[in-house]
């Protein structure tokens, strides 16, 4: 690590604990107003040396600082830090920017400047389907959001997208009465349920109206080269199988949406309701196959060995709308037999999902002794986490095998556990935890980099988003927070120049560096949950 001041670049509430990292150096340092009045000072504290980072760090706390302004930092030897915020609504721009990101993925319809400004485009893959193996049977599948850096659209990674915003919504409506500037903001639905509806509607679309079944995906046959914009993208069109991961997210993604949007579209919502009971019929009618591409398509395939806990969620989700007791019967199956995590948050790993629907069911259709040992589970895992966070020098939870492809999906899953954790247990080393994942991503990392493009001194500038690399506009599409470091190297612009760093520091920004630096709908949307509660708290 190079000698510098490493802290969240954005700024701090009031209220919340600052702290700021160096590396290289002991000794005091110095705090003051932007009109060059000190307002506080301290001395660093030496934490343990950590492998993952790469260096032996030490802490700052300047939590004394409480009044809103503008501050720097100043070490001796090291120099000035960047000049941060303390307010009470410091994460305000930062929330609506990461719910922003989703509009700019949409596909299919024009983005005028009047909501996307200069990274405007033409509407994209308008084009009807074919369904693979069947070049003569067409379907409409527009819609929906653009998956991650290139143009596919996926079931799976789309269903835990539209969980993490839906519960954000629940646990933070509070923090969703701001408009984030898209073409429906001022209608009835908040913003937030207006861009999951634009992905509802699109999924349902993937729904085969003939068996209940769920086509895994749509995409090109291939990825289009980097500097290719959206509109431009002419490939075939192709619909990948029916598959039953995609069919048991979607049936918990849409039973989740039928709950909320009862409030503001019950017609609407019994669509959901409807559509979700058909595709969870269909799972159980068929053996949990897990999908591979077919022959020819080389799309993402999103992958998933164990199917599981995808039925639990489903069964959690509809057990969640409906109090039907067959829901409930299979929710308990698989609690009992203990073979899934039941805390997971992940794309392929979503019994965490499941269990939350469980504790939050009517309580009048639950068992109260599993809900217990359910409870006991979420909080035993949250226990962990902030034992492992207080192990590592930027007070985060992740273990050096934890930075892997999409690292910073697993920080705010994690960061979302701890929250939800919160809420059993009221515990402040849970939420102060939760923080520190939003001081990472925004600077406080072994890299002193902001993982999220617009945001920070040093931001994410050249992600691996083709309408980012295409648009001929010098900044990158805003609000797009980073997969984050990958020790695995595995793309040739990570092995070519991140060989033998540390495992905190294996990032690239760099548009080649997929591994690293790629963007997803399913990293911003846990990283909307966590910040959420720093918005309205």
């Amino acid at each position: 690590m190079v000698a510098s001041i490493h802290m969240n670049q954005l700024g701090y509430r009031p209220q919340d604990r600052k702290r700021f990292y160096v590396s290289g150096y002991t000794g005091g340092f110095v705090v003051c107003h932007e009109d060059g009045s000190k307002v506080s000072s301290g001395q660093l504290q030496a934490m343990a040396d950590e492998h993952a980072v790469g260096g032996r760090v030490s802490v700052g706390d300047f939590s004394d600082v409480t009044v809103a302004g503008r501050y720097t930092l100043t070490v001796p030897e090291l120099g000035q830090s960047v000049s941060f915020r303390v307010d009470p609504n410091v994460y305000d721009h930062l929330h609506i920017g990461l719910q922003k990101f989703f509009y700019f993925q949409r596909c299919g319809v024009d983005l005028p400047p009047q909501w996307a400004g200069a990274w405007a485009h033409a509407a994209c893959h308008t084009d009807k389907a074919h369904v693979y193996g069947e070049p003569s049977r067409e379907i409409a599948c527009h819609g929906g959001w653009h998956d991650a850096g290139d143009y596919g659209k996926y079931v799976v990674p789309a269903a835990k997208a539209i969980a993490d915003l839906l519960l954000a919504f629940e646990f933070y409506s509070e923090a969703f009465t701001k408009e984030v500037g898209i073409p429906e903001s001022g209608l009835a639905l908040p913003d937030v349920l207006s861009e999951v509806r634009f992905e509802l509607e699109w999924m349902l679309r993937m729904q085969d109206p003939y068996t209940g079944g769920v086509y895994h995906k749509v995409t090109t046959y291939r990825f289009p080269s980097l500097a290719t914009m959206p509109e431009d993208d002419y490939g075939e069109l192709v619909l990948s199988p029916i598959s039953y991961a995609a069919t048991a997210t979607f049936a918990a993604a849409l039973a989740h949406a039928a709950r909320i949007y009862q409030a503001f579209d019950p017609v609407f919502a019994i669509t959901c309701l409807q559509a979700a009971e058909r595709a969870y019929e269909w799972c159980k009618a068929h053996p949990a196959t897990p999908f591979r591409n077919p022959n020819g398509v080389f799309t993402g395939e999103y992958g998933d060995g164990t199917l599981t806990d995808e039925m639990y969620w489903a069964a959690a989700s509809l057990f969640q709308a409906t109090g039907e007791q067959r829901y409930h019967e299979a929710c308990l199956r698989v609690i009992k037999a203990a073979e899934i995590s039941l805390v997971s948050l992940g794309w392929a790993d979503v019994g965490g999902y499941g269990t939350i629907s469980y504790l939050r069911a009517d309580r009048t259709s639950t068992d109260e002794d599993v809900c217990g040992e359910l409870r006991k589970v979420w909080l035993a895992e949250a226990d962990r986490l902030v034992t492992l966070a207080n192990r590592t020098a930027f007070g985060v939870p992740l273990a050096t095998e934890d930075y892997i492809w999409g690292s910073n999906m697993v920080l705010f899953n994690r960061g979302m556990h701890l929250l939800i954790a919160a809420t059993l247990a009221a515990s402040d080393s849970y939420v102060d935890t939760a923080l520190q994942t939003v001081h990472y991503a925004l600077g406080g990392n072994a890299l002193n980099q902001s993982y999220i493009t617009g945001y920070g001194l040093r931001p994410l500038l050249h992600p691996h988003h083709r309408p980012s690399v295409a648009d001929r506009v010098q900044d990158p599409v805003p609000g797009m927070l980073a997969g984050g470091p990958n020790r695995n190297l595995q793309d040739a612009a990570a092995r070519e120049r991140l060989q033998n760093r540390p495992a905190a520091q294996c990032f690239l920004d760099h548009e080649d560096s997929y591994s690293t630096n790629e963007v997803a709908v399913y990293w911003n949307s846990p990283a909307v949950f966590v910040v959420s509660h720093f918005v309205c708290r």
